[in-house]
């Protein structure tokens, strides 16, 4: 086998994996639930910092509250492939 069709070859397979995971979690839900869940634990280290208990356990639920509304939002479409997704092109 020469080495043009071991290249081709092996960027065939890597594209093929790219279109695989093009999109994985590039959505409005994952990236809203990412930065809810970021905030969350931004407050309760600045909470625990600080030494402010009780609004430790309020960065902790606005932590837990990031995956639910982004399964909110997954199922209203905003997911990667739901209907109201529409995936940015790649440069």
């Amino acid at each position: 086998m020469s080495t043009q069709t071991t290249n081709d070859a092996g960027l065939a397979q890597a594209s093929q994996h790219h279109e695989e995971h093009d999109a994985e979690g590039n959505s409005i839900a994952a990236w809203t639930a990412v930065v809810i869940m970021l905030v969350g634990f931004a407050f309760g280290t600045i909470a625990f910092c600080a030494a402010i208990p009780a609004l430790v356990w309020v960065g902790a639920a606005i932590l837990v509250i990031g995956p639910i509304v982004g399964g909110i939002l997954k199922k209203m479409g905003y997911g990667v492939g739901g209907h109201r997704y529409v995936p940015k092109a790649h440069n």
